[in-house]
């Protein structure tokens, strides 16, 4: 399987790393990305090939990754999947905007293309989907982050925002994935709290989920990436984990 990357930053590198070490039948051919020496740098350290050409990435692989931003994705996936290609999508948040959701839903269907979603940055996501439709009555996230994560210089413990998953991926696009991520899961506009913490020095995000089934709470502490501190380990992980499953025989969990 061939793979063109949109975005050749931290997650990008991550990934790419990992993938070209493996003989994995997984070949991560083509970087794009709107600043060329980005994309030319990450293409010379995998042996792939930086397409200046956006249309020339896509008549070479069969999959598409998204590593960049929620713009990114509502510029290029509806390309992408009208031509029919599959795309795993890091930037969630994107789809928290119903219109575009709709829009690229129809256009993937018209064209027999598959959107791939990880996990990301959070643990849980399988209970999550289990209950959804079973009686599923409340579910939050809690997120705590450093300071330097969210650009801020305070020294005492701060409530960043509090409200729904659609209104926290508009304020912090680059910044709350997680909750796009988790609302995609169960079809709800989640509850989300984010708080600034001066005492962590990870990325800590907490679930709650009542129902008739019970109740379950997941906690991560993710260590941020060492080139992004908005951006946590795990998600680059995820996605490496997903790519791997498509060669698998067997598949545990959903």
């Amino acid at each position: 399987m061939k793979v063109g990357i949109i975005g050749c930053g931290a997650i990008a590198n991550i990934i790419t790393g990992s993938i070209t070490s493996e003989n994995n039948g997984i070949e991560i051919a083509y970087f794009f990305d709107k600043d060329i020496e980005r994309a030319e740098n990450l293409a010379s350290l995998a042996g792939g090939v930086a397409a200046l050409d956006f249309d020339e990435m896509l008549n070479n692989v069969d999959l598409v990754l998204e590593c960049a931003s929620p713009d990114s994705v509502k510029e290029y996936a509806p390309i992408v999947l009208k031509k029919g290609i599959d795309m795993i999508i890091m930037s969630i948040g994107a789809f928290m905007d119903t219109e575009f959701y709709n829009t690229v839903l129809n256009v993937a269907k018209q064209n027999n293309a598959k959107i791939h979603l990880p996990s990301g940055a959070v643990v849980g996501l399988d209970g999550i989907k289990a209950v959804a439709k079973f009686g599923l009555k409340e579910i939050n996230l809690v997120t705590r982050k450093s300071p330097r994560s969210l650009g801020k210089d305070i020294d005492t413990e701060e409530i960043l925002f509090e409200g729904k998953a659609s209104e926290a991926v508009k304020q912090f696009p680059l910044n709350i994935n997680v909750a796009a991520t988790i609302s995609m899961a169960c079809n709800k506009d989640i509850d989300v709290k984010i708080i600034v913490d001066p005492k962590v020095d990870r990325n800590v995000h907490e679930i709650t989920a009542r129902g008739d089934f019970g109740e379950f709470k997941t906690t991560t502490m993710n260590f941020p990436c060492a080139a992004n501190p908005k951006t946590s380990m795990l998600a680059a992980l995820s996605a490496i984990r997903l790519l791997k499953s498509f060669n698998e025989t067997i598949s545990v969990g959903m």
